[in-house]
């Protein structure tokens, strides 16, 4: 008997087939990974020693038809054929699935990819080879990467610079946002947070004074403010001539009084605040009576003004201080309307002599629209010397009104400033009284004939 013969007579030939050995997937390029087992009724028998595959089973021997060709000792065992055999160590051969004739051939599986060849030094050992039925870990999954979500820019907006004390600076009405819509500023809270700011820096003490007693920060943050109200809104002034004001050194300014209650020298410093381009500030030379009373004489001080004196006058304009005096005194801001605009003798001249021992130059100044704020219509001197006051004025509101006549009426006002007379050549003629007089009659002169070409100007005092 040949060897097929031998095989094609093993028991369960007829109904067994060689499962086909599943493709390995391989790993990252290099191993395979073995795949899971085949179900139980297609799974491969396990190999059998030697001795224990010749003998055959009580079951298969009573399936087994008979047959002339068989044999009463068990068959040879055949030689293995391949180099797996031999290194299984003489394992015996699977059943062949040879079958006999007349049995419909099965439909031909598809071939098994083949192996990739793998050296000595990649082989793996059967120990490592996992069990049949052992559960094998799935690789893991990479987690998937989130893109960063993009965080907005947060908004931007221009840096608050800290103006100085008493400078306006023009504050933006709307600001642009980034989505391109327009929000109004809330210029309150910004008001609000520099006056807070201001009222712990004056509770604290942190702010200067001069040895005149000269506030600049509250000056320009308070009393200019209020003032500046008057002077653009409710006397619509007009000022002239600003550019003879110099933009450095001393000076000394000289204007004509009038107004019952001294507004035209409040004017003055106001236009010269915001019409000179160096912003420069007036240093008033005020009365004595000024000076005594309580409140008004700490304000006057606060505000940069000191006594009318010569001392106090050269000192300041030796300092390159501006210097504001009203020659005409109360003769000037009492005098009754059928006179207004009609100088008042100036003294005995003794500003003119302090600005020629500075040899500083004076600048005449005319303002007209004074006389018409409280026009005095008649004055009680008697009841004046009782209060001791320099004149008690009668107004067409004031004291019939009351606290309402103190209201001053919406003139229209108009403010120049004159060419300046220099005096530096004449600082040895300071105690001349010739040349003092002259001087203060040139300054009059000028003063007076600027007031009439204004009132040309200006032939509605009530007008705009």
């Amino acid at each position: 008997m040949s060897e097929d013969e031998y095989h094609a007579g093993l028991p369960g030939h007829a109904d067994f087939i060689l499962p086909q050995p599943a493709a390995p997937k391989p790993l990252n390029g290099k191993r395979p990974i073995p795949m899971p087992d085949p179900p139980p009724a297609a799974r491969r028998p396990r190999r059998r020693p030697q001795a224990a595959a010749a003998a055959p089973t009580e079951k298969h021997e009573a399936a087994e038809p008979a047959s002339d060709d068989s044999h009463d000792g068990p068959p040879p065992a055949r030689k293995p054929t391949n180099r797996r055999r031999a290194a299984s160590g003489g394992s015996a051969r699977t059943p062949s699935t040879r079958k006999p004739a007349g049995t419909p051939e099965p439909a031909p599986a598809e071939p098994a990819p083949a192996e990739p060849a793998r050296s000595d030094s990649e082989a793996v050992p059967e120990s490592a080879q996992p069990e049949p039925d052992a559960i094998r870990p799935e690789p893991a999954q990479p987690e998937p990467v989130q893109p960063e979500a993009v965080q907005p820019e947060p908004e931007t907006r221009p840096e608050t610079v800290q103006a100085e004390p008493g400078v306006i600076r023009p504050e933006p009405a709307v600001v642009a946002e980034p989505g391109g819509e327009l929000h109004p500023v809330d210029v309150w809270d910004q008001r609000i947070a520099r006056g807070l700011a201001f009222l712990r820096r004056r509770l604290a003490g942190a702010y200067e004074v001069d040895e005149f007693g000269y506030d600049p920060e509250l000056t320009a943050a308070v009393f200019h403010p209020m003032l500046r109200v008057l002077y653009r809104d409710w006397f619509r002034t007009e000022v002239f001539g600003i550019e003879n004001v110099a933009d450095s050194g001393g000076g000394l300014v000289v204007g004509n009084h009038s107004g019952t209650l001294a507004l035209d020298a409040l004017m003055l410093t106001t236009a010269l605040r915001d019409q000179h381009p160096r912003e420069r500030h007036l240093r008033l030379l005020g009365a004595d009576l000024v000076f005594r009373m309580p409140v008004l004489s700490e304000l006057a001080r606060k505000a940069g003004a000191t006594v009318a004196c010569n001392p106090d006058a050269e000192r300041l304009m030796s300092d390159g201080e501006l210097v504001g005096v009203f020659p005409e005194g109360f003769k000037g801001i009492g005098k009754r309307y059928s006179e207004r605009y009609k100088l008042q003798r100036f003294g005995r001249g003794g500003f003119v002599s302090a600005a020629l021992r500075t040899g500083t130059p004076i600048v005449p100044v005319a303002i007209v629209g004074a006389e018409e704020i409280y026009p005095i219509l008649a004055d009680l001197k008697p009841l004046a010397r009782l209060l001791g006051i320099p004149y008690f004025p009668v107004t067409p509101t004031f004291p019939w009104l009351g606290p309402l006549g103190l209201v001053p009426l919406p003139s229209k006002w108009m403010i120049e400033f004159c060419p300046p007379i220099p005096t530096a050549h004449l600082t040895e003629y300071a105690d001349d009284p010739l040349v003092v007089y002259n001087l203060a009659d040139q300054v009059r002169e000028t003063i007076q004939a600027t007031l009439y070409s204004l009132l040309e100007k200006r032939p509605d005092p009530f007008g705009r």
